[in-house]
Order: C-alpha cells, then sequence, then structure tokens
C-alpha cells in the first residue's frame, strides 16, 4: 500500500529508523482502524488529535502523518509541551525579540515559525498551562502569533498535530484544560491502542528491533526462541512498545535469553505460606485478601519499573489518583532504592516525562 512505501522511504532517506508500515500498523484489529484514517486525513490539512499511553508511537504516527501530506517537502518541527518548563516554553513555541527580556540578546524565531510550510507536532499537549493554551488557540484560529517582545503579528502557514497521554475530557472537567481548543484540535481523533491489545503485533515488531540493533551496535544476535516470544506476547507491557524496544535493545546488547526469561513472564506473585487458624480451618477471606495485596504491590512495582519510577506517570497508567498510589507504595512497602532495577536508558526523576 501507499503508506508502507512512503514510510520505506521515510526510514531511509530522513534517518529516523521509522518502521515500514507493516510495523506501524501491524495486522490487528485494533490497529486497522487507525491505517483507514491516518490515509485519510494525511492528504488533508486539517487539525489531527492522537491519544495513547506512552509509549504506543504517537510520534511515529506523526510523522507518517507529515510524509503523506501535501507539505512533506517542508520541515517536521517537534514541540514536547512536557519537556520544557513552563516559563521557557512561550519563547520556545514563539520565538522573541532582542531586548524582549533579560538575556534576550539576539532575536530568535519560535518553533511555529520554523514550521512555516511544514507540520507542527505539539507532543504532551495536556502539559500546556493556561495562559499559553489562549495563544495557541488565536494561532490555529487565524495562523497569526506576535513573538514576545513584539508588536507585530506573524502569519505561519502550517499544518498542526497534537498528541497527549492524557484524557483531555477529564482535564477540562477540573478546569486545566480549555474546552475551545480541545474542540479547535480534535477535528480528527486518533486513539493508539496498548501494545497489550495488538499482542498479535509482537514478533513482528520484535524482527523488526532486533534487525535494527543487531545494524547499530554491531551484533548478530539471533531471533529469540518460540517460548520467549511467546512470554514476550504474554506480557502486560505497561510501557508499550517503547518498553518491548528496550528489551530488545538489551537481548541484542546481553546476549542469550535466560536474563530476560523471569522480566518478560507474566507476574506470577508469590505467596507467602498458607496459615491455618488453631481450630484447623482455612480462612479463606483472610488468604484472599492476601493474596490480591500481593498482586497489587507486584503490578504497581512493574509499572512503577517500567516508568523508570515516576510516579505520576505511574498513577496515570494504574487510572489512580497520585494521592492513592502515594499511599499503595507506603502500604506495600516499596523502596525505590532496594527495587529500582537499572533502566535501559537515561532514567527520569520524579517530573521526567516518561
Amino acid at each position: 500500500m501507499a503508506v508502507d512505501s512512503i514510510v520505506d522511504g521515510f526510514a531511509s532517506s530522513k534517518g529516523q529508523n521509522a518502521p515500514p508500515g507493516s510495523v506501524v500498523f501491524g495486522s490487528s484489529e485494533a490497529m486497522r482502524p487507525i491505517r483507514l484514517k491516518v490515509e485519510k486525513v494525511a492528504v488533508t490539512n486539517i487539525p489531527v488529535l492522537i491519544q495513547g499511553e506512552s509509549g504506543t508511537g504517537k510520534e511515529v504516527v506523526a510523522r507518517l502523518i507529515h510524509q503523506l501530506s501535501p507539505v512533506a517537502s517542508g520541515p517536521f518541527v517537534k514541540v514536547n509541551c512536557a519537556a520544557i518548563p513552563g516559563t521557557l516554553l512561550e519563547s520556545e513555541l514563539f520565538g522573541f525579540r532582542k531586548g524582549a527580556f533579560t538575556g534576550a540578546y539576539n532575536t530568535k524565531p519560535g518553533r511555529v515559525e520554523m514550521a512555516d510550510g511544514g507540520t507542527l507536532f505539539l507532543d504532551e499537549l495536556g502539559e500546556l498551562d493556561s495562559s499559553l493554551q489562549a495563544k495557541l488557540l488565536q494561532f490555529l484560529q487565524d495562523g497569526q502569533f506576535c513573538s514576545i517582545g513584539d508588536q507585530e503579528e506573524k502569519r505561519v502557514e502550517a499544518r498542526v498535530i497534537c498528541a497527549t497521554n492524557r484524557r483531555l475530557e477529564d482535564e477540562i472537567e477540573a478546569g486545566r484544560f480549555r474546552a475551545d481548543l480541545f474542540y479547535r484540535i480534535n477535528v480528527i481523533s486518533l486513539h493508539l491502542p496498548r501494545l497489550r491489545d495488538r499482542r498479535e503485533d509482537i514478533p513482528r515488531l520484535i524482527e523488526f528491533f532486533l534487525a535494527q540493533f543487531n545494524a547499530r551496535f554491531q551484533r548478530s544476535a539471533p531471533s529469540p526462541s518460540r517460548e520467549l516470544i511467546q512470554s514476550f506476547q504474554d506480557s502486560e507491557w505497561p510501557g508499550n512498545i517503547r518498553e518491548l524496544e528496550n528489551r530488545v535493545a538489551r537481548y541484542v546488547i546481553l546476549g542469550g535469553e535466560d536474563a530476560f526469561r523471569s522480566e518478560s513472564a507474566p507476574a506470577r506473585p508469590a505467596l507467602r505460606p498458607i496459615q491455618f487458624s488453631e481450630n484447623g480451618t482455612i480462612p479463606l477471606k483472610r488468604i484472599a485478601k492476601q493474596a490480591v495485596r500481593e498482586m497489587e504491590r507486584d503490578l504497581i512495582l512493574k509499572v512503577l519499573q517500567a516508568n523508570h519510577w515516576n510516579r505520576r506517570k505511574t498513577a496515570q497508567v494504574l487510572a489512580i489518583s497520585y494521592r492513592a498510589l502515594i499511599y499503595k507504595i507506603r502500604e506495600a512497602g516499596l523502596s525505590q532504592r532496594q527495587n529500582r532495577k537499572p533502566p535501559a536508558g537515561p532514567a527520569g526523576g520524579e517530573g521526567t516525562a516518561a
């Protein structure tokens, strides 16, 4: 299909290691409507909102839409709204004039201006504070904006693609996100499924990442055994495709499957020995409550490790409040120092967007 050929060409010409369409969309039912929507909306210039958990491939899909669009020859400019402090994000987005504030020694164009004639990709848009949401809304409405310290408005023609791992409807209800901005960006919505909802695509993803990392690290790691691939397919993957990618990277670097069997196997919490009552009975309610607590502890630990102990991100993945997660961490006696496993890449702190 056209999507496959475009992505293949994109991977080789742009050096982004973009997977071919057969990997991006796979063969699962969960991804079929995503492929169809991408093919239809890419050729238009309407805003697209990509939603999904962290690590589901939102940026890959955004780049694919750009490559299939009429502005494919223009720049693809990414802004990670979660990675730039709010005080700096306005100048990063819209630029500033020389002398606009202390330290503004030169005029600097913003990412919006740099995206003229191409695509502006706003990642983690849900992190944008309210004042910037208003300015972004104005830009989306008429294509005009003012740099900091400038009196003249500039006009830019750029396609806007937004992505978020939050439910913006909930953010609107909580008063943290503008409803009018949501309706402006949510013309077409793509919701990427979790990796555990497209398990049949995992072998193809493993094959792709294995080839990529063998080439990158100059290794010749063999394809994993059927048993290991099956254990990968049985895992929950709270970190989604990004977690799978990191796991394959470790497989290639370390070599051998033994180091990954325990990690990739589905969680089977080991229960404490059953204690009989004095009269010889087995207290079923107490045993069941103990099993649930230990399963919950095991799951929380795995999600914390997958998100490099970023507790706010972990709370989002588990769909519980941050306060509830802190309570459960304390109740379970989980200690970051004792339980943390070395991450495959640079580890994020409490404020890191995983």
